[in-house]
């Protein structure tokens, strides 16, 4: 007994939740208080567990809790009407009940369902984001709050609307059909991208990263890699995670401070992980169509390959970034190429292309652009100017570690200029 209460952790309850989300929703019909009512389970289970020991059953014994809840709340008679409106509008019951033929697959396919759900193109990338971590990812309320820093009452707000949104837009539970799957895919890739982005480089706040959210956006876009396996897209999309996290260990210091990566001890690179990344985006690319995330993942290789950054290969990531611009207008993007240009033709070179970008509207105000300003400022000699923009760039950031960093570089520069 006391092995298996040591094998409960939250990852635990996290593998479960989609699975359990999906019998629950499966047999009632209505996300929105299923969703609430594994949250209920999911506690339950984490208060009672270590108390009482594992069950044999721990997918089964959340069903049978949550299924409890259900039955609660479908004794309204508001409840009763919702069902049976939805029955009629998703067609035959038995249909809708009947369990999978192969048991391991239908969980899979469960939780792509819910990936697609709860990224439905209705909701803003931040709504969708919150019920994925929720639904999918098993995170309560509170610790999705916490890791965007923000009340726990907006975040339920927000998730409670995001709901609402999905329930008004009759969404059946089933796998879009053919015609609406390409771009419903669009939207997964582009939620689990902005989920392991926040994870990986914190926009607010006194931490650069967080891990649960980037561990979590490599968890489910893993599951859904295993289900969509032939979609050079999804695959692009788990190798940049890969090839992005290895580097992880050394992008901090001793305190926490932000480490760029040309000071990163490159021993510390997670190298099995970067192989792994590495592999994949080899067996991608030649598949077909080359789309943004198999680019970003291909820069990210090259960048993982190089034993020094001085032996980066810079030519190869600048037409690389300049493949992905064509096919992608993303104003960050323009950005990476302007500081590839300038690895490879010079500051000047950079400084001309930012000079540009300095009229989109998009990029106004944004700390990276000064930032970026002052890199190549600093290296076309111009200290002062770029002690100028590595200070707007502080001012600008709500990350406290890039504020920290930027503020340092200001200091350096000024240190020597004073020398």
């Amino acid at each position: 007994m006391t092995d298996r209460l040591n094998a409960i952790d939250e990852s635990l309850l996290r593998d479960l939740a989609p699975q359990v989300l999906a019998a629950v929703t499966r047999r009632f019909r209505d996300f929105a208080a299923a969703e609430d009512a594994v949250q209920e389970a999911l506690v339950a289970a984490s208060v009672q567990w270590p108390k009482e020991g594992l069950p044999d059953n721990p997918s089964g014994w959340l069903i049978h809790v949550a299924a409890r809840r259900m039955t609660d709340h479908v004794r309204s008679e508001s409840a009763r009407r919702q069902r049976e409106e939805l029955s009629a509008a998703e067609g035959s019951p038995d249909q809708q009940f009947a369990p999978p033929a192969d048991a391991a697959a239908g969980e899979r396919d469960d939780t792509l369902v819910l990936l697609f759900m709860c990224c439905h193109p209705s909701l803003t990338p931040s709504s969708a984001i919150a019920l994925t971590l929720r639904a999918v990812g098993g995170l309560t309320t509170a610790e999705i709050a916490k890791a965007f820093l923000v009340p726990e009452s907006t975040m339920a707000q927000r998730i409670s609307r995001a709901k609402q949104t999905i329930k008004a837009s009759r969404v059946p539970f089933r796998l879009p059909g053919s015609r609406d799957r390409a771009s419903r895919l669009g939207a997964v890739l582009h939620v689990l991208y902005l989920i392991f982005n926040e994870g990986y480089a914190t926009s607010i706040g006194a931490t650069l990263q967080r891990v649960e959210l980037s561990s979590e956006a490599i968890r489910l876009t893993r599951a859904l890699h295993r289900r969509l396996a032939a979609d050079p897209e999804v695959a692009g999309l788990l190798a940049l995670m890969l090839l992005t996290d290895a580097r992880r260990p050394a992008r901090t210091g001793s305190d926490g401070e932000l480490i760029s990566l040309d000071k990163q001890d490159r021993r510390l690179w997670d190298r099995a992980v970067i192989a792994d990344g590495t592999a994949l985006i080899s067996r991608t690319l030649p598949m077909g169509a080359v789309g943004p995330y198999q680019l970003q993942a291909a820069i990210a290789a090259v960048h993982d390959e190089a034993p020094r950054y001085e032996e980066t290969d810079w030519p190869q990531i600048l037409a690389l970034y300049s493949v992905l611009q064509r096919i992608s207008s993303n104003p960050m993007v323009s950005l990476n190429r302007a500081v590839a240009l300038a690895m490879v033709h010079g500051a000047a070179a950079g400084l001309e292309e930012l000079a540009v970008l300095e009229k989109d509207t998009s990029l106004a105000g944004h700390y990276r652009l000064d930032a970026v300003k002052a890199h190549l400022r600093e290296m076309s000699g111009d200290l002062q100017g770029a002690i100028d923009c590595y200070t707007i760039a502080a001012d600008r950031t709500t990350s406290v570690p890039e504020r920290e960093y930027l503020i340092s570089q200001a200091a350096r520069l000024a240190g020597s200029d004073t020398a």
